[in-house]
């Protein structure tokens, strides 16, 4: 595994939560049946995303689930800091 393939597929699973992120919040302001939809849609493009990426090696499998697990923690933390300094 270089590093390189590692850095790139990281940067390609935290893509990938923010997108799914973005995705889920935007679908929770739509009617409930569009909605669940959405949800089933976003769901399905998930386990496609993840099968191919778990087709393509151990290092590209190894390196997505480490930057999707790293993402979500860093965001929180991000979004947090924007509220202390924005605030009065």
């Amino acid at each position: 595994m270089t590093a390189l393939t590692a850095l790139a597929s990281a940067a390609f699973g935290s893509t990938v939560y923010l997108t799914t992120l973005s995705t889920v919040t935007w679908l929770n302001r739509l009617a409930p049946r569009a909605k669940a939809t959405g949800l089933v849609v976003t769901g399905m493009v998930l386990c496609a995303v993840i099968g191919i990426v778990a087709f393509a090696s151990q290092s590209v499998a190894l390196g997505f689930i480490v930057g999707a697990g790293l993402t979500p923690p860093v965001h929180r933390w991000i979004m947090q800091r924007r509220k202390h300094v924005a605030g009065p």
